[in-house]
């Protein structure tokens, strides 16, 4: 299993991955590589995100906006 993050404007359009973007082994290690980053995710245009696994949407969209709910 691999596990990714797909990176959305607000209005759900594709943003290509970040520089240090990358393939997580667990779930976990992808939410926590999220936790920590999800600042300067926002910082370089990214609103939202959803994870996949094997390319299969597991959920989001997670917006990154901490004062607006989704």
């Amino acid at each position: 299993m691999v596990w990714t993050w797909q990176f959305e404007k607000a209005d759900g359009s594709k943003v290509a991955a970040p520089e240090g973007a990358e393939e997580f082994p667990t779930q976990g290690d992808a939410e926590s590589w999220v936790g920590e980053t999800w600042k300067e995710l926002l910082e370089s245009g990214i609103d939202q995100v959803v994870l996949l696994e094997d390319g299969e949407k597991i959920y989001g969209p997670m917006n990154l906006h901490a004062d607006q709910e989704d």
